[in-house]
């Protein structure tokens, strides 16, 4: 019995938050602009950093953020768990059930709406709430928010869809 993932599925998820990002905070093509204006960035101070350590560091911290995504995505992982994650201990029940529900709610649509129900219950209050604290702006905290909610969407349709 194989496990109810794609092994690339994670680590092209976590690519795939980077690339969303680079899209969606762009100047040009995305809310950069507003997101710089909003947030108190400057450019002299964005040029200030290891970008090899802040982008590392973002696919490290997306790849643990698909792997926990994918809980929620893909509900074969409940059956797993059921089991204590090893099919060679389960009952011929286990099987039976896989034969019967294995692939059953595994489409890109499927991971896409659990994916934003987790953006918006789980990434916009989060961000809500530091940004309240922290005095930014409802644009800030919708900017954040929405770049998480469109990119836990596509997270959740790549976990669940490849």
């Amino acid at each position: 019995m194989e496990l109810p993932i794609n092994p690339i599925a994670i680590p092209i998820a976590a690519v795939a938050a980077l690339i969303i990002g680079a899209i969606w905070y762009n100047p040009k093509i995305g809310f950069g602009n507003l997101w710089l204006r909003e947030s108190g960035m400057t450019e002299e101070k964005m040029k200030s950093g290891n970008m090899a350590i802040i982008f590392g560091l973002s696919l490290v911290f997306s790849a643990l953020l698909a792997f926990l995504l994918m809980q929620f995505t893909n509900h074969q992982w409940g059956a797993f768990g059921m089991i204590g994650g090893d099919p060679e201990n389960a009952k011929a029940s286990f099987e039976a059930f896989m034969a019967d529900y294995g692939n059953d709610f595994r489409s890109f649509k499927h991971g896409a709406l659990h994916g934003t129900i987790f953006g918006v219950a789980g990434a916009l209050p989060i961000i809500g709430t530091i940004a309240l604290f922290e005095r930014k702006s409802a644009k800030y905290i919708f900017v954040n928010a929405g770049y998480w909610i469109v990119t836990l969407a596509v997270m959740g349709a790549l976990l669940c869809g490849l």
